[in-house]
């Protein structure tokens, strides 16, 4: 991205669209699944733990970067309304790993096959060309999805 000065207009536009996605994409979803059903905080739990299996409340916090104590009322939510299982760590009895139960992993499928519902139709309605434009730009933004978690990890922001 190499507009503006320092291409701060193209990432601006990056940003943007990535909000509008986001956006219109929750709301999109809650009409097939009420909000209150399975709000963003738990479906990105969801995510996480169907990625990594076997974290604790300290390493989802960490990942997630969140408070340890939101994550630990999230995760009682959660257990509380069977989406997650918890059992004790094999080497350290105090602490606990986190997995999905069957109604987790269902109810974050329903929300993934909702989402895909929605950008089928919606790439539908494109051209063949911005179609295959989108398919091609997949890569890069992985990369640069890739990109930002890994400074984020590191703990490196720079300033532009």
């Amino acid at each position: 991205m190499t507009s503006g000065a320092g291409g701060g207009g193209d990432a601006w536009s990056l940003t943007d669209v990535i909000t509008r996605l986001r956006r219109t994409l929750r709301a999109s979803v809650r009409e097939e699944l009420p909000w209150e059903s399975l709000p963003m905080a738990q479906v990105e739990l969801l995510q996480r733990l169907a990625e990594e299996p076997g974290l604790g409340v300290s390493e989802l916090a960490t990942r997630q970067h969140l408070a340890r104590n939101t994550v630990s009322n999230l995760v009682q939510q959660m257990f509380t309304s069977g989406l997650l299982e918890r059992r004790a760590h094999e080497s350290d009895r105090r602490a606990v790993v986190l997995s999905l139960t069957a109604e987790g992993e269902e109810r974050l499928l329903a929300w993934k096959r909702a989402n895909e519902r929605r950008i089928r139709r919606a790439l539908e309605g494109l051209s063949p060309e911005s179609r295959r434009a989108i398919d091609q730009a997949l890569p890069a933004l992985q990369a640069l999805a890739a990109q930002l978690e890994a400074q984020e990890e590191a703990g490196v922001e720079k300033a532009s």
